[in-house]
């Protein structure tokens, strides 16, 4: 059974750098094809990007490009969401999510395609 964990949340000033953690234990990553997430509370989940475990093939949501990047370290069975240039805007819950291997194509899969998730992590962006 797939566990993940997410950190690196916490309150960053506006302008600021963010890196994003989503450790995983018991299978390899490799395996799945690994998204990002965040909402707010009263809103819908936003799909944030995703990559593929076979490949390493990032896509991003159409309003996700530019100032997030998604990443894996494969040594670490982590992957990493960063977050340039914050905004008050990106301040939610931030989430990962493994699914099936070779669902991450344009457009990037939803919540529904994924299995496993992680608890989230909270961002708060305020100066």
């Amino acid at each position: 059974q797939l566990q993940l964990e997410e950190s690196g949340g916490g309150l960053v000033q506006p302008g600021e750098s963010l890196r994003l953690s989503c450790e995983g234990s018991g299978p390899v990553l490799d395996y799945f094809d690994m998204g990002w997430f965040r909402q707010v509370p009263g809103k819908e989940r936003e799909k944030i990007a995703c990559i593929r475990g076979t490949d390493g093939t990032s896509h991003y949501a159409d309003s996700m490009k530019g100032r997030f990047t998604i990443s894996k370290d494969r040594a670490k069975n982590t992957v990493y969401l960063t977050i340039n240039a914050v905004t008050p805007e990106d301040t939610a819950v931030y989430s990962c999510a493994a699914g099936t291997r070779d669902y991450c194509v344009l457009p990037i899969p939803g919540a529904d395609d994924y299995t496993y998730w992680g608890q989230g992590t909270q961002v708060t962006v305020s100066s």
